[in-house]
């Protein structure tokens, strides 16, 4: 038997200890696993110093306070402990495949019949490392969006032997956290995510590399343009209002979008003088030694940009 509140998270990196907010912040007990007890030490006094920073600034999840959010996070350096009767396990361990595997096959040994078994990888199909697991009808990936205390967006992603009821159970967990559940049918290179990140980030190198833009006004491009539609509208529903509806969109500018894709170049290549000449400018604007600043800029921006969201989501 399965609690319905207990969540095991493996791998204590920044992701995992993402997801241990999210679940603490909806009232699940979370066992945080790594097999290095420093490294859950360390985590554990990350979360707490997260949990009360937000708390401070009004942008703490959930009903609870932060300590007692905190006391629902309990660190384990026994897989077991963390795995047992939990409704759902999140693996958060590095993107390589044999590693993967491995874990995923020590957890499937003790963990219950009935417990989702779910990765938070970005990149690898689940049929990859879920084949040889005998719950592997229980495989899912719930790739989050980073930083995923402040990115709702959670892609749910089956294996071909993936039990349907999986997909919902881990759907409805995923809505009682808080975050924003999208499904795809089946697994496919890339996800969604990726795929759509990755056509414009090819697309963005490109036009730096050719002399067209420099970085800061490509990036313009989407933080002051496009992007400031998209956090609420989407790509499809832009269409969509950009015209008499999709139809008249696609009436008045497909032939013009046709002509201009045939224009784009092939995928670049992430080597050699563009990488350079790219981070050249962005270090020049945000030093190395400034990243973790300009990600707690980043954060609090998210954090705004999602009350906002929640009130305007009211209006329509």
């Amino acid at each position: 038997m399965c609690s319905q509140k207990k969540v095991g998270i493996i791998g204590s990196g920044l992701i995992g200890r993402s997801w241990a907010m999210l679940f603490a912040g909806a009232q699940y007990n979370v066992y945080l696993y790594d097999i290095d007890e420093q490294q859950i030490e360390v985590a554990l006094a990350d979360i707490g110093q997260q949990l009360k920073l937000l708390e401070g600034n009004g942008l703490l999840r959930g009903s609870l306070n932060a300590n007692d959010q905190y006391a629902l996070i309990k660190g384990t350096t026994q897989l077991k402990e963390a795995v047992e009767d939990a409704v759902l396990i999140q693996e958060c361990v590095p993107e390589n495949l044999e590693l993967k595997r491995k874990v995923w096959k020590g957890i499937d040994d003790i963990a219950n019949p009935n417990s989702i078994l779910s990765s938070s990888t970005s990149a690898l199909l689940p049929s990859t490392f879920t084949d040889h697991l005998k719950h592997r009808k229980n495989a899912i990936v719930s790739h989050p969006v980073n930083p995923p205390y402040y990115v709702p967006l959670v892609e749910l992603v089956p294996a071909p032997w993936t039990d349907p009821d999986v997909v919902k159970q881990t759907r409805r967990i995923m809505e009682d956290i808080g975050q924003t559940p999208v499904s795809l049918s089946k697994e496919i290179v890339g996800f969604g995510v990726n795929r759509l990140q990755y056509a414009l980030l090819n697309e963005a190198i490109n036009l730096v590399s050719e002399g067209i833009f420099d970085v800061h006004d490509i990036d313009k491009v989407m933080s002051d343009g496009l992007g400031m539609r998209y956090a609420f509208l989407g790509v499809l529903e832009t269409t969509h209002l950009n015209a008499e509806g999709f139809v008249s969109y696609c009436e008045r500018y497909g032939k013009m979008i046709e002509g201009i894709s045939r224009d784009y170049k092939p995928a670049p290549k992430y080597e050699g003088n563009i990488v350079r000449q790219v981070a050249d400018q962005l270090e020049k604007s945000t030093p190395l030694e400034r990243l973790q600043e300009k990600r707690n800029f980043r954060d609090l921006g998210l954090s705004k940009l999602s009350l906002l969201k929640k009130q305007m989501s009211k209006l329509f």
